[in-house]
């Protein structure tokens, strides 16, 4: 039977709370830096689920997002480059929907059931933008889950699914605009949350025998924590089923933010549990799903990170202010900074696309030196040509100096400039971003991320970025990321 194979999880560092100087929310949310996007997150939580997983065995990538940076052209495709993924697979984007992400994991279940995908990722990633100061600001969150769908030693599997549809205008984005627009609360909340919730629920019960009784977890997806307690009054859910949704820590993630109340139920669920996911969007889906005996062993050996050790490793940010600016919404420019460059050539990101995007180097096949960028002659040897490409995004590296520029051209100042040595003997400089500057520490463990670099020409563009290792903030309840987050 087709099921849910692994999973993995990107919550970004960065949080707006009690902590941030001018947030008026009384609650966290998680926030992406001002060099990741949906793509960079998307990335992130691919490779967390694949630190359980063979790369050259996944065979297709669902990729779910509202917010994908190109009206056409695909992103899965940049997704699975990044991730280090065999060219030779199914890649497909899922978007403009809210119930994106439950759908891109139907679509995956149902083609591993027939045999067209023995191993594939369904990735959900969403940074929504609403109105600075509104309600909406308030209430969401950015973040992303990968599952790895297939057959054999699942940890759950699809036992059914029920969907209704409602078109209606209550939170919507038009094309080219950045901000999500909604109506009135009380038509958005009645008119189409509640409606549509009511209704998937009435259907799952004729279509199934199912009531909401007989399930062991319930995953109730709404826009914000006031809407959620409602809805649970209105369709009568048993509070001791429901899944904590999480909005005091990490917000709505939009069309991820299901999934990742699914990714964390999975993380503390026994085996034999029937879990429900009910997801909103212009309709609603019911996704029934149960554990099998796979998940307890699966839970002791995971190496992904998940859920629940990112949402407990963060860096407040320290102003609003900030936030705003990562966002594009304030400046300070005083016209010391560079001025934008031209956009990237697109045949030079094609021909570079194993630096560039796989972040592979060269190991020389006569001395097994390790170098990056790739070079044509061996800086210890002097052999030319003889190289075999060597992936450097998981090998374990370390800070082994830097500098910091106060006057580049920097969304967050200082830049920081490092030089990171790989276990296999590779160096590379590369910025550091996630990063406080009152611990960066000669030898500190770091880790390579996929970030959005300088972009124009209508090219978005990534490059690799160095990352002071999660785990250094797994305590780091008030430290501030103002002058801490930038490169």
């Amino acid at each position: 039977m087709a099921g849910i194979l692994g999973l993995g999880a990107h919550i970004p560092l960065h949080r707006l709370g009690p902590d941030t100087e001018g947030w008026s929310g009384t609650s966290e949310r998680a926030v992406a830096n001002f060099d990741e996007d949906s793509i960079t997150m998307a990335v992130s939580a691919a490779g967390d689920c694949l630190r359980d997983a063979t790369r050259a065995d996944v065979d297709a990538l669902y990729l779910a997002s509202t917010t994908l940076p190109y009206e056409e052209k695909q992103a899965a495709t940049i997704v699975a480059t990044a991730a280090d993924l065999d060219p030779d697979i199914f890649t497909t984007d899922i978007s403009h929907s809210l119930r994106s992400g439950t759908l891109a994991l139907a679509m995956a279940l149902d083609a591993a059931a027939a045999g067209r995908v023995k191993n594939g990722l369904v990735v959900a990633s969403d940074s929504r933008l609403g109105p600075a100061g509104s309600d909406f600001e308030k209430s969401s969150g950015d973040g992303a889950v990968c599952f790895r769908v297939g057959t054999g030693d699942e940890i759950a599997v699809l036992e059914d699914l029920v969907s209704v549809a409602n078109e209606i205008h209550d939170v919507w984005r038009p094309a080219g605009e950045t901000m999500v627009r909604s109506w009135e609360d009380r038509f958005v909340q009645q008119e189409g949350y509640l409606d549509s919730m009511s209704r998937v629920v009435e259907v799952l019960a004729k279509r199934t025998g199912r009531t909401l009784d007989s399930f062991d977890r319930i995953i109730l997806v709404a826009p914000d924590a006031r809407r959620h307690a409602e809805a649970v009054r209105t369709i009568s859910i048993p509070k001791a089923k429901l899944q904590d949704p999480m909005f005091d820590r990490l917000g709505n993630g939009g069309s991820a933010f299901g999934l990742i109340q699914l990714a964390a139920a999975l993380e503390e669920a026994g085996p034999n549990e029937s879990i429900l996911l009910l997801n909103y969007g212009d309709g609603a889906d019911a996704t029934l799903l149960r554990t099998t005996a796979n998940l307890t062993s699966y839970q002791r050996a995971k190496k992904s990170r998940g859920v629940a050790a990112q949402l407990a490793s963060k860096l407040a940010v320290k102003s609003y202010n900030d936030y705003l600016k990562w966002r594009g919404l304030y400046s300070e420019d005083s016209g010391v900074r560079r001025p934008n460059m031209s956009g990237p050539s697109a045949a030079a990101l094609h021909r570079e696309q194993a630096q560039v995007l796989r972040f592979h180097g060269v190991k020389c096949n006569k001395c097994a030196t390790v170098m990056y960028p790739p070079q044509r002659i061996c800086v210890s040897c002097n052999n030319r040509d003889d190289f075999n490409e060597v992936r450097l995004v998981d090998e374990p590296a370390s800070l082994f100096t830097y500098s910091m520029d106060y006057i580049a051209g920097s969304v967050d100042v200082p830049l920081v400039l490092t030089v990171i040595d790989f276990a296999n003997g590779a160096r590379a400089v590369l910025m550091m971003t996630d990063r406080d500057v009152d611990r960066i520490k000669i030898d500190m463990p770091v880790e390579i991320g996929f970030r959005l670099a300088r972009s124009g020409g209508g090219i978005t563009n990534y490059y690799w970025k160095a990352l002071p290792a999660r785990e250094l903030f797994a305590s780091a309840t008030r430290e501030l990321a103002g002058t801490a987050a930038g490169g």
